[in-house]
């Protein structure tokens, strides 16, 4: 993989911010972009502003022709290939750079899903997991567009429970193929793919994936949903029926389909991250623009405050989005470049590379799906009565951003994942969680103690950061110690400390890039996001707090009851922020500049 990242030289453990503080130098942010990464996004950005945003009226209207077309030219200007090795004819690029491209061709979520779907899902099970004659048979093709791809996971009855799947696969008599037979639902891209990769359970047991083309005897493809949003995508079920696959294309090992489907999710929750970042700048930029030409009561409505309290609400998210993000693929490549790429464990490197930042790839998938519905249902409400006709964007972005707590694994199932994959690396030893717990609990339990000052740069910031993981270990282990290995069955409870893990990554991710920003160029040039990171800690302790109490009313009573709330008082205990002042900042800037920026 070749980098072209400023990258942190620290290799920074997965879910290790619960527990450890880090330093601005540690972690990547957009501002780190180097002059590749610009150009890369600037190329990015003039396609969809040049080709997919010109032709999405066509696209929406189920007009296939013109997506396949505009996978070919994705695929000419390399926006495809970034995540391919070189000798398939991919541009080997790093996870940085892959994000990148993922926000800028966020603009028109219709084709970003069918783009989305081809280079994530539908390309990577070969990248990770393809034989050599697979990757030269399938990936030149699929990076140039020519071929179209898809991934064929979920069924009408098993979505989220994988594999729990029906599909079947028994080896023919002659043992020259795999016949499949069987039903895949919402399939991405179904309607025109050329190759897919199938789940199924072989002799009804062992879950294994296979490569299928659209030609092979026994394939067909059911007719198209009619959906609430991403309309200009293709979503069809597939049918198998007795289905032919050579056993050459049997993907990866059998009986070990489970490692394909939940790996390559992991790389498309970062993605769909990116993505809500992306088209929520687009909506921002739509509903600064509305507010600045609508009038009401004698003047624009972007110079009531109710309305430039949204605006500053979604710019603040913008922000913390941002952050997110470049953090977690900041932290992925530096662990990949560590990578031996030549090694005979290249690949299975590489996997477990990816796999250690599965909680924060989760965060980005909850955090930002949430974060884009929030921007659109906001940005319809700035348009008002004309946010609800169809000719004015409000209504598709508000239609389209719904998808996105589903796929990728619904939201509540990544919330299981975020507190199951701390507690599995706790209990493993993997995560030191459990004596940080108990430290916690230690220092709780015997009394006010005077904290460690923070001092410098964003101090009572830091501060608050520090607080939120305190409370965050309180009321995990409060819960821990009354369920032990049984939580795993409380699934509010693991909700809840997700919620709470959730918002203080988020709440470091901001202070830490506000820190890189003022360190950097002065606190004067980062007044801007200061403000914001202010108002979204004031937001997310409120939910910390909040999630905390759920819990701890849920695992405690009486006298223990009392205690631990006068407990979670004291470490929720902050002076607030003039939050109003601060979203007149934010509001301010992005009014002037008539669309999402920090200059």
């Amino acid at each position: 993989m070749a980098t072209t990242t400023a990258l942190p030289k620290t290799r920074i453990l997965g879910g290790s911010f619960l527990l450890e503080s880090r330093r601005p130098e540690e972690i990547f942010t957009p501002e780190d972009f180097t002059e590749q990464h610009q150009l890369i996004g600037q190329t990015a950005e003039e396609f969809s502003v040049n080709e997919i945003l010109p032709n999405a009226e066509k696209i929406e209207h189920k007009d296939y022709s013109i997506s396949r077309e505009l996978l070919k030219k994705a695929g000419e200007l390399g926006l495809s290939s970034v995540e391919v090795p070189e000798a398939y004819g991919g541009l080997e690029m790093d996870k940085v750079t892959a994000a990148v491209i993922a926000d800028h061709i966020a603009k028109y979520a219709g084709f970003a899903t069918t783009w989305g779907a081809h280079t994530g899902i539908g390309l990577l099970p070969l990248v990770y997991f393809g034989t050599e004659d697979q990757k030269k048979k399938y990936l030149p093709r699929l990076t140039t567009g020519e071929m179209v791809g898809a991934y064929a996971l979920s069924e009408a009855s098993s979505g989220s429970d994988a594999l729990n799947c029906r599909a079947r696969a028994q080896l023919s008599p002659d043992g020259k193929n795999y016949i499949l037979n069987g039903e895949k639902m919402w399939i991405t891209n179904a309607g025109f793919a050329d190759l897919f990769t199938v789940f199924a359970k072989i002799d009804g047991e062992k879950f294994s994936a296979f490569l299928v083309e659209r030609t092979f005897p026994g394939f067909s493809v059911g007719n198209e949903e009619h959906k609430l949003g991403i309309r200009g995508s293709s979503t069809c079920p597939i049918i198998l029926n007795d289905c032919k696959v050579p056993v050459e294309n049997l993907l990866g090992e059998i009986g070990k389909g489970h490692v394909i489907a939940f790996n390559i999710l992991n790389v498309g929750r970062f993605k769909l991250g990116a993505m809500c970042v992306g088209g929520a700048r687009v909506s921002l930029e739509s509903a600064v623009s509305y507010a600045k030409q609508r009038k009401a009561f004698g003047k624009v409505i972007a110079d009531f405050g109710l309305v430039r309290e949204k605006i500053a609400n979604m710019a603040i998210l913008l922000y913390v989005g941002e952050s997110l993000v470049y953090r977690t693929v900041g932290m992925m490549d530096v662990a990949l470049s560590e990578v031996d790429k030549s090694g005979p464990d290249a690949i299975k490197e590489i996997r477990k590379a990816i796999e250690e930042y599965a909680v924060e790839c989760s965060i980005l998938k909850v955090w930002g799906s949430e974060m884009i519905d929030y921007v659109v249902d906001e940005t319809l409400q700035i348009y008002g009565g004309y946010g609800f006709v169809e000719e004015y964007p409000a209504e598709r972005a508000y239609r389209d951003a719904r998808i996105n707590r589903i796929f990728e694994g619904t939201n509540e199932i990544n919330r299981l994942i975020i507190t199951g994959f701390l507690l599995k690396r706790a209990m493993s030893g993997q995560l030191p969680l459990m004596p940080a717990i108990k430290k916690l609990m230690d220092e709780v339990l015997s009394g006010p103690s005077t904290s460690e000052d923070i001092e410098g740069p964003l101090a009572e910031e830091r501060k608050l950061v520090d607080q939120a993981k305190k409370l965050g270990l309180f009321a995990a282990g409060s819960a821990t110690q009354k369920y032990m290995q049984a939580i795993q069955d409380q699934q509010e409870i693991m909700g809840a400390i997700a919620d709470m893990t959730i918002e203080t990554y988020a709440m470091e991710s901001a202070v830490l890039r506000a820190q890189k920003i003022a360190e950097a160029k002065g606190e004067s040039a980062a007044a801007l996001p200061i403000a914001m990171t202010r108002v979204y800690l004031a937001q997310a302790m409120e939910k910390i707090e909040s999630a905390a109490k759920k819990i701890i009313a849920a695992v405690a009573d009486g006298d223990m009851l009392r205690t631990q709330l006068a407990i979670l008082r004291r470490l929720a205990k902050y002076e607030p922020f003039n939050t109003i002042e601060l979203r007149q900042q934010v509001a301010q800037r992005m009014i002037e500049k008539g669309k999402y920026s920090l200059a």
